[in-house]
């Protein structure tokens, strides 16, 4: 399983980073490719049941990530690029699809069905089905619920097959600037800066009354900047965190409580906001560095508000901070760490000067690679073991493949509800 996932994981990076370099694929083949490569990893890293173990590879999972992959790669590979001045290819018979063009729709829906089960859970699942029968019962509702009903191929061709349903704005976002993001993010963790935040939080909060949870929220704070995940922020703080702050007299439940609400603000501090944010911009037909500028005031009162509540508990139970000489000092930090901020200084200067997030997310990307393998020189040069090294760049690439896998299969299920409210006109009613 580890070798097939590291492989499948290095093309997938790859086939992304020409995509966006070149700008050579298409809408519906990027997105097309970038879904087929989901399936496949998704049935690959992801049991059927948590019971299962993770070390082992079932026969079905293989079977079912290729069937998934196959459906997605069926429109690519039939698409117009490959089959111009043909009549039988996907563009030309729009409208007119033929049983295999159903069957194999039909397939593709089921496993993203199936995937979505295993990865982002039974909520958003049913909520996409009732909305496809919905599509199929509407013609037996009363009042603006009613439409004139639709057939199984026309329901199942329009969410496979067009832009408006699973591969629509959900899916295009996700494709594109939502997975630079996440590789940068993954790059930022491996060459230390998640540390070096925390790190810094320490050397400002970590003696005052509370501070180890002080130190959760700045940190939290500082480690969302870059991430816009609370899941990679709570493991990247809350492993030290959270430790620290039981060490110092926080309940356990309040603890975790502090560093989960914390990271969960990660969402929304810019300039790496969560998915939302960059879906937010790509409906609105609107700039990135916009939605960049509204979420800064209420990410800033989110965080204020609870670094008081925090500070009126510790207050309240006469917790006091970390002794001072435990701590690291801020000014020499900076000084031999302070390059570490510079792909996040990068990325929002080239925002603010009217970039977009693409190009934004690959300066970003340079920056960390450049850094990291000036650090590595270094290290050699000076006898030390290099702090990044090519085991870690596979590691990157490795993260950022498993970390999109939830994002994609999230944005395909948001995709279904859409096309079925863009299908049945539900839509301009509720308007």
């Amino acid at each position: 399983r580890q070798y097939i996932t590291v492989i499948v994981s290095i093309v997938f990076v790859g086939f992304q980073l020409y995509a966006t370099l070149s700008g050579a694929v298409t809408a519906q083949i990027l997105r097309s490719t970038h879904l087929a490569f989901i399936q496949l990893l998704a049935f690959l890293l992801f049991p059927a049941t948590k019971k299962m173990p993770r070390n082992t590879l079932p026969w079905y999972d293989i079977v079912l990530g290729l069937i998934g992959a196959a459906c997605w790669m069926y429109i690519a590979v039939n698409y117009h690029m490959y089959g111009k001045g043909l009549d039988n290819t996907l563009v030309n018979r729009s409208g007119n699809n033929t049983i295999l063009d159903v069957i194999i729709a039909i397939i593709g829906i089921l496993i993203l069905f199936e995937s979505c089960r295993r990865i982002v859970g039974l909520p958003i699942m049913i909520i996409a089905a009732v909305f496809i029968l919905f599509a199929f019962v509407g013609k037996y509702l009363p009042g603006f619920l009613h439409h004139r009903g639709y057939s199984v191929q026309r329901v199942v061709c329009h969410l496979f097959y067009n832009t408006e349903g699973i591969m629509g704005t959900p899916i295009g976002a996700c494709s594109t600037f939502i997975f630079l993001f996440i590789l940068f993010g993954a790059l930022l963790e491996k060459t230390g800066i998640g540390q070096f935040f925390i790190d810094l939080c320490n050397a400002i909060a970590g003696s005052a009354s509370g501070g180890p949870a002080k130190v959760a929220i700045l940190s939290s704070a500082l480690l969302g900047t870059v991430s816009g995940s609370s899941v990679s922020n709570t493991v990247g703080s809350g492993s030290f965190t959270i430790p620290m702050m039981k060490k110092l007299g926080y309940k356990g439940e309040f603890a975790g409580a502090v560093e989960a609400a914390a990271s969960t603000g990660g969402q929304i501090m810019p300039p790496i906001m969560g998915a939302a944010a960059f879906l937010m911009a790509e409906s609105l037909g609107l700039p990135y560095i916009v939605i960049v500028k509204a979420a800064i005031i209420p990410a800033i009162l989110y965080f204020t508000g609870i670094f008081i509540t925090v500070h009126l508990e510790a207050k309240k139970l006469g917790l006091k901070g970390l002794p001072k000489e435990q701590l690291p000092k801020a000014l020499p930090l900076l000084l031999k760490k302070g390059y570490m901020i510079i792909p996040l200084v990068i990325i929002i200067l080239f925002l603010c000067i009217g970039k977009t997030a693409v190009f934004s997310a690959l300066m970003g990307i340079v920056a960390c690679l450049l850094i990291g393998m000036i650090t590595s020189f270094v290290d050699l040069s000076c006898g030390r073991k290099p702090t990044f090294n090519g085991k870690d760049l596979v590691e990157v690439i490795c993260a950022a493949a498993r970390n999109i896998i939830s994002v994609a299969i999230a944005c395909g299920m948001a995709g279904i509800i859409i096309g079925i409210v863009t299908l049945t006109g539900l839509g301009l009613k509720l308007g």
